[in-house]
């Protein structure tokens, strides 16, 4: 489970986006939203790569604010446009993010093959294409066992296959591990046969619940 608690975010003194309260337990979350309503600002603040306003826990304790360190270790982020040095190639990245994560060598071996990263494994990441980049941060995001997995565009520039790869992890994270699984899209999931739990849209700077449980 996890709880977000009087929660906000804002840019120098603007409100980009409030809630007040959220319970999330293990399934999967369409979080809807024009672009500039805050899915992102979002994202990076319950991923804790930004500071916010209020707080984020898990059902035992684990909060953002009080064990920032151990909570982070649960939580993977996937950037809707990743970018990463161009030097460092797939190798580099998975190797290092699997070894903080403890992932086994392989898991990782399984992620880089059932995403095809293996053809491009130790190109620099200078030349690969938006796609390839895609395919990298969607493995380094399944690394470890994390609780909640963050996706910020996950559909955009994936082939066919890397579509329904993406699906089949969703669903064996959230039914071995009992991830919670946060998704924003403008394409709809429904077509990539991606179960939905419930979906919720940013508007008037408010996550505001649309088909409840």
């Amino acid at each position: 489970m996890l709880r977000v608690i009087n929660f906000s975010k804002s840019f120098s003194g603007e409100l980009i986006i409030s809630v007040p309260s959220l319970e999330l337990r293990s399934g999967t979350y369409w979080i809807k939203g024009e672009n500039g309503a805050g899915k992102t600002t979002f994202f990076r603040s319950l991923a804790g790569l930004i500071p916010c306003e209020g707080n984020v826990e898990f059902g035992d304790g684990i909060s953002l604010t009080q064990f920032p360190i151990r909570y982070r270790e649960r939580v993977s982020y996937g950037e809707a446009e990743p970018l990463y040095p161009g030097f460092l190639t797939a190798k580099d990245l998975i190797r290092f993010v699997g070894n903080a994560r403890n992932s086994a060598p392989l898991q990782q071996d399984r992620l880089i093959k059932k995403f095809g990263i293996d053809h491009y494994f130790e190109k620099p990441c200078a030349t690969y294409s938006s796609g390839m980049l895609k395919k990298l941060s969607l493995a380094i995001a399944f690394l470890g066992s994390p609780k909640v997995i963050i996706l910020d565009e996950p559909l955009i520039t994936l082939d066919e296959y890397a579509q329904k790869t993406l699906v089949d992890l969703i669903e064996e994270y959230i039914r071995e591990h009992e991830a919670i699984v946060l998704l924003s899209s403008h394409q709809f999931l429904e077509n990539a046969n991606i179960h939905i739990n419930q979906s919720f849209c940013i508007k008037n700077k408010m996550l505001t619940a649309i088909n409840p449980i």
